[in-house]
């Protein structure tokens, strides 16, 4: 298990914030030379500590997409067959499941309100679900 220390924290930060940031960018914000920031990059990745690199997409559908997170809570042994259904909505862009009250979290998207009404009336017709609790995301920080 790979140890973090001050550098490879402020250098993964960096990255969560700029995945394609040079290596020579990397090294004047961290003060430190190119050699030393291609090396902790390398035994991050070959480590495992860090598994690739990735873009962040806008995940609203423009000034009025609405984004929310839903808890979702599954009958008996259905979750397999709820997370098959789930999986053919194109508004749900991640499914974890968790432990506590909660079996399914999952993170919609729509363009407006009425369609993620839409949407909402759609994972609640699911047969296994049992009940939802449903948050808009107001902003991110």
């Amino acid at each position: 298990m790979h140890r973090y220390d001050d550098l490879d924290r402020r250098l993964v930060a960096i990255l969560r914030d700029d995945g394609r940031a040079a290596v020579s960018k990397l090294a004047v914000l961290l003060g430190v030379s190119r050699a030393t920031v291609q090396a902790r990059i390398d035994r991050l990745l070959n480590s495992g500590a860090v598994l690739g690199f990735t873009i962040r997409a806008r995940e609203d559908s423009g000034p009025h997409g609405v984004r929310a997170i839903m808890m979702i809570e599954v009958s008996g042994q259905s979750t397999t067959q709820v997370i098959r259904s789930l999986r053919g909505i194109t508004a749900l862009h991640q499914l974890h499941s968790t432990n506590g009250n909660w079996d399914l979290v999952a993170h919609l998207s729509a363009e407006s309100l009425a369609d993620f009404d839409r949407i909402l009336r759609e994972v609640r017709g699911i047969p296994g679900i049992t009940n939802s609790e449903t948050s808009i995301l107001l902003s991110s920080v």
